[in-house]
């Protein structure tokens, strides 16, 4: 399926793209879950300073493919992978070389690839595609993201290195899963090892606080598909691989292939499931997934000397992920630590890059943006020594963004972005008139309350499922336009309480991550709260920017990993999340909150308004646990504003002028 872009990144390519018709409406699509997993698969630019780079390899060759070579690792498990050559041009016969050689570790079936890869190949390089342990053809017993995983990685890269025609330099590649693990096989090769460049595009960096969970609350919408799909498989892809070669032996030999991976589907996939919604140990913080956490092996992928390349997306999956990773790979670089926020006044080099833009799970449905040209600039230039002009500067801003609600694409440096100022607004009574349909239609202010006040809003487990969330946590792969574009369905009702800023005097930007603090009393021991933060134009229209949420249960703070504006507020809350740090919200008393709202980088006009939406539920993206659910039920709460519960959100606002470098040398 192809991305429909936001309409403010649609603008511009509305000129050269035929228009859609509108999508069916995502609730009834939902019911297509199955299909929608196998999918899962401003100012002018300133000329170039100095000379010319050299542009990057031409297509020169065919490609001779080897398919189903075995690798055998130290432990006997027998890994399989497709080998594409340069072939000499109008034959299958493989060109001398020598060639430097891309390397991707899937679990999706290694086929897939395939003419992803073919793209390098008939530019000088040798591609390997290799099924991960315990999927496809290879043997073993899979579990996502396993410790194991780097070590096979470690162990693939020698084997790649050593391949016929290669020079002995590799290059990682691959997004999502397989952008995660070259993190991983990065930090665990070692000093002076083969891999000489990594790209990881759409990666995440806490798999827990990414992707499993939003503030402890499981994601119920991409999970139990992404589960589901790999469990299948496993299980279906060494057979149609069998039957199509036409061996009987093959078929022999697969079945014991099925077998091995059924015990990973037993022992990883059902149990994370399970555990997951059900409140087990996989719906905390726990061993298991801090064992899969790339953003402890980000000091070991500077310390082994490995560029890395990344790509994210504001609507993605990994949408907090990749600026994480961006400000973990500057910070080991710099010999900070990788958790902490960058300082403005940072060193940083271009072997660390981000391009961050506007897109969901998939950045090459973007019509506008050729993603392995510039894949091939990065590998170009660390493994054949070219200059592309894609790293070597002297002075580099090597953060690329696209601002949302804006053609601009700009370059800075630092995360938490310097030139925005954390500005904390208070939660605060009163009708600002845009929006009549709202509970409340409170106000958003600089200015703290001068009196104490209570706004009731009630737990729901559903919510309209017309809002960008819904896209989002889906991969971007089902969308209604009318809701990415939209949240006004979840802006009313007993559910929802809206709060809004006066209308800006200035074009503004908002540029980082949120943190939102919120004082409540519950009459139950569980609350939710979801708050969303959406941009609202003079004719009432409010778009949807970013989201954060928050169980009750998981509301303890860890000072020390949590990261603060200069007022002493939350600009990022670090909540530990394992089962000890939990504790039940105490009923009719009140609380405190605080969420973790994602980053953004969103321009706002002047004459529109900033709006806060407080909402109990996001569905389909979260659903609590059966533990979580039983002490939600009947839940009514009173959201507190004022001197003595002062509930505000701390979101950094910028001028537009403070982002003033254009993007010219690496974004569409």
């Amino acid at each position: 399926m192809s991305i429909r872009l936001p309409a403010h990144t649609r603008r511009s390519a509305a000129r050269r793209r035929p228009g859609r018709r509108p999508r069916t409406r995502i609730a009834t699509v939902l019911a297509l879950v199955l299909a929608v997993a196998a999918a899962l698969l401003g100012a002018a630019p300133a000329p170039p300073a100095g000379p010319e780079p050299a542009p990057s390899s031409p297509v020169a060759y065919d490609v001779a493919a080897r398919l189903g070579v075995p690798v055998t690792l130290a432990d006997g498990t027998v890994l399989r992978g497709d080998v594409y050559t340069p072939a000499v041009a109008g034959t299958a016969t493989p060109a001398a070389g020598p060639f430097p050689v891309l390397l991707v570790q899937t679990p999706y079936g290694r086929a897939a690839k395939a003419d992803e890869l073919a793209y390098f190949v008939r530019r000088g390089y040798v591609a390997a595609s290799v099924d991960v342990r315990g999927t496809g053809s290879s043997t073993g017993s899979w579990s996502p993201f396993a410790p194991v995983e780097a070590r096979d990685g470690a162990a693939l890269v020698d084997w790649a290195a050593a391949l016929p025609h290669s020079d002995g330099e590799v290059g990682l590649y691959g997004d999502s899963y397989t952008g995660i693990n070259q993190i991983s096989t990065a930090a665990a090769v070692g000093p002076g090892s083969p891999v000489k460049a990594i790209f990881p595009v759409v990666a995440g960096n806490d798999l827990y606080r990414d992707l499993v969970t939003m503030g402890g609350l499981p994601n119920a919408e991409f999970m139990p598909l992404w589960l589901l799909y790999t469990g299948l498989g496993n299980l279906t892809n060494p057979i149609l691989s069998a039957l199509m070669s036409g061996s009987t032996q093959n078929v022999l030999d697969t079945l014991s292939l099925v077998l091995q991976h059924l015990g990973g589907v037993a022992s990883a996939n059902l149990p994370i499931l399970t555990g997951l919604l059900t409140g087990g140990e996989e719906a905390y913080d726990g061993d298991f997934w801090q064992r899969r956490r790339p953003a402890d092996q980000l000091a070991g992928v500077v310390a082994n000397g490995v560029p890395a390349f990344l790509v994210g997306g504001w609507y993605d999956l990994f949408q907090r992920g990749a600026l994480m990773n961006y400000a973990g790979l500057q910070n080991a670089w710099a010999g900070r630590p990788a958790g902490a926020p960058m300082t403005s006044d940072q060193q940083v080099t271009d072997r660390y890059q981000l391009l961050m833009g506007p897109w969901y799970h998939d950045p090459r449905q973007d019509p506008e943006f050729d993603l392995a040209a510039l894949q091939l600039r990065w590998y170009d230039h660390w493994l054949k020594g070219l200059d592309t002009g894609i790293a070597g500067a002297p002075d580099p801003n090597p953060l690329h963004v696209k601002e949302l609600g804006s053609d601009r694409w700009l370059d800075t440096r630092s995360y938490p972005f310097a030139g925005a100022d954390p500005t904390r607004l208070y939660l605060g009574k009163g009708r600002t008139g845009t929006a009549a349909a709202s509970a409340n239609d409170g106000l958003l202010t600089p200015a703290l309350p001068a009196s104490d006040n209570s706004e009731f809003i009630t737990w729901t487990s559903t919510i309209s499922s017309c809002t960008r969330s819904t896209a989002q946590w889906i991969g971007g792969f089902v969308q209604d336009p009318a809701c990415t574009e939209s949240n006004t369905a979840r802006e009313s009702g007993p559910n929802s309480l809206v709060y809004t800023t006066a209308p800006m005097d200035e074009a503004r930007t908002i540029a980082g991550p949120i943190g939102a603090t919120l004082y409540a009393q519950a009459n139950t021991n569980e609350t939710q709260f979801v708050v969303t933060v959406t941009d609202v134009a003079p004719d009432g229209s409010s778009v949807p920017l970013t989201t954060g949420a928050l169980a009750g249960s998981h509301r303890t703070v860890d000072p020390a990993r949590s990261w603060y504006a200069p007022d002493g507020s939350y600009l990022m809350p670090y909540h530990p999340s394992t089962r000890e740090s939990t504790a039940a919200t105490p009923a009719f008393r009140v609380a405190r909150y605080d969420l973790e709202i994602f980053p953004t980088f969103a321009a706002i006009a002047a004459g529109h308004r900033v709006r806060v939406v407080v909402t109990t539920a996001d569905t389909p993206h979260l659903a609590p646990t059966l533990s979580q659910s039983l002490n939600l039920l009947a839940g009514i709460y009173q959201v507190k504003e004022g001197p003595s519960a002062p509930s505000s959100v701390t979101i950094p606002l910028a001028p537009a002028s403070a982002f003033a470098t254009p993007c010219t040398e690496v974004c569409p």
